[in-house]
């Protein structure tokens, strides 16, 4: 089967009314916001841990421990 080559005009046509990525809804924005928030603060807890020379917390309680 031959391939033909498109026209200028349905090169251009196709770039004109080509689909565009669906704009972020106000949910994905505040997730986004909310994830990169806990990343940050992630970040800074760990730096502070590492500077004060302790281990990261652990979360639950280990094996035989009690409260």
């Amino acid at each position: 089967m031959l391939k033909r080559s498109q026209t200028k005009a349905v090169l251009e046509a196709e770039k004109l009314f080509k689909p565009r990525a669906a704009a972020s809804t106000e949910y994905e924005e505040k997730q986004r916001a909310f994830y990169d928030n806990r990343e940050r603060l992630k970040a800074e807890r760990l730096a502070r841990e590492a500077n004060a020379g302790t281990e990261p917390a652990k979360a639950g309680k280990e094996k035989g421990e009690r409260r």
